[in-house]
């Protein structure tokens, strides 16, 4: 059976080089670990759902030129009907913003008009009864908004609606009951009470900064077509006809009327590059983790390799009266495996409690998620199973030290 007691006597004679190591893998694990969970969050940022159906979806950002705000009412429905006509276009809304766009309404609502304080933020999304449909919302309780409920409002003007739809999520948190359809609330934080007829699954808010996080679903769509300076246009193609309609939007909407402008970045997008764009950091931060995470495990497996393959060099007269003694290349690769383990329980009891320390310091200092002890466990069990893969060839080298090494001089 294997000493431990020789396999520690050897690691004192070389303390420097088994701190160096354990240091290493304590923090390579702290980092890996942090990292991980970083990356984990960021992909779940990048994977949550809208609430729209986003395939076949096209977003215009238009801004009108030389007009006065309180005339382009009539050539906002203009362009909308003109779209709704093009061949290839299933339907199509003016709207203030949408999910992921980056810039819009935010306010308070309240179920009780005396309350000092909202109850919760939320976002308004400013749309017609076509925006279900061109959006792709799942309607889950009430009704949609009717066309002869939609009014045309000035944004300076705009207060609020007697009528809205709400999302599920902003249902639920105002009326923990489930009650929510048919209850008054008070939004914009006024006085003025709106019933809500209708409450859609899911829509997401315009933001995806962390700020907004903790009303990342809570949306309000009230019946309003807000003129102004500049809309939003979504369009809905057809299956398949997503790339014409990219093409051809644009090109209808400058032969009706020239004095527009549609920014030639961000001006025409399908929802997917929307999306590509909003999540832009996010992915390159996940990116920038999982390339750091591998190139320190490169860097432990490396100094792994590099230590034992010295140590390899400096005990093999040792290794040699070993075997002469009758030790099995079995015996001599299972010590250096062994002394191995050794040094990388040392190292990822040390990472485990840096790690946690480290997640800490995050959460104080930029406010993330505490780190789940279940990314400690996996990091422990990767760097251990890293540090028996990288010792294992010169592992396997000290094992084909022949006995006749004994007799040689140093």
């Amino acid at each position: 059976m294997l000493q431990i007691k020789p396999i520690l006597a050897a690691l004192k004679r070389h303390k420097a080089g088994t701190i160096l190591i354990a240091l290493q893998i304590a923090l390579t694990l702290a980092i890996v670990c942090n990292a991980l969970f970083i990356i984990q969050q960021r992909l779940d940022r990048i994977a949550r759902p809208t609430g729209m159906i986003e395939t076949d979806l096209l977003t215009l950002q238009n801004r009108w030129v030389g007009v006065d705000d309180e005339k382009t009412g009539p050539l906002i429905r203009a362009d909308v009907q003109a779209i709704r006509q093009l061949p290839g276009v299933e339907d199509a809304i003016s709207i203030n913003s949408y999910p992921l766009r980056g810039g819009g309404w935010s306010t308070g609502v309240r179920t009780n008009p005396d309350a000092k304080k909202s109850e919760t933020h939320t976002t308004q999304y400013f749309v017609d009864d076509h925006a279900l449909a061109t959006m792709g919302l799942k309607l889950v309780a009430g009704r949609n908004f009717r066309s002869d409920e939609i009014v045309e409002m000035d944004p300076k003007a705009v207060v609020a609606s007697s009528q809205i739809m709400v999302t599920k999520t902003l249902a639920d948190k105002l009326f923990p009951d489930g009650s929510g359809l048919g209850k008054v609330v008070y939004v914009d934080d006024g006085t003025k009470p709106s019933t809500i007829i209708g409450i859609v699954e899911r829509l997401e808010v315009p933001w995806n900064s962390s700020w907004s996080d903790t009303f990342l679903d809570n949306a309000v769509l009230l019946p309003y077509q807000l003129t102004g300076g500049g809309t939003s246009y979504m369009v809905r193609s057809k299956p398949g006809q997503l790339a014409a309609i990219t093409k051809s939007v644009p090109e209808t909407l400058y032969k009706l009327n020239r004095m527009r402008v549609i920014p030639s970045e961000r001006g025409v997008r399908t929802y997917d590059v929307v999306r590509a764009q909003a999540y832009k950091s996010d992915r390159g931060m996940a990116i920038l983790m999982g390339v750091v995470c591998l190139v320190l495990l490169a860097i432990t497996a490396a100094g792994i390799v590099g230590l034992t393959s010295f140590w390899v060099g400096q005990r093999r007269k040792q290794i040699g009266v070993r075997r002469a003694l009758g030790a099995t290349q079995r015996d001599i690769l299972s010590y250096f495996m062994t002394e191995n383990l050794l040094i990388g329980v040392a190292g990822v009891v040390v990472g485990a409690l840096l790690a946690i320390g480290m997640n800490l310091w995050l959460v104080t200092q930029f406010e993330m998620a505490r780190l789940s002890l279940v990314y400690v466990a996996v990091g422990v069990v990767a760097l251990l199973l890293l540090g028996q893969g990288a010792v294992l060839a010169p592992a396997m080298r000290a094992a084909r030290v022949p006995p006749v090494e004994a007799t040689r001089s140093v």
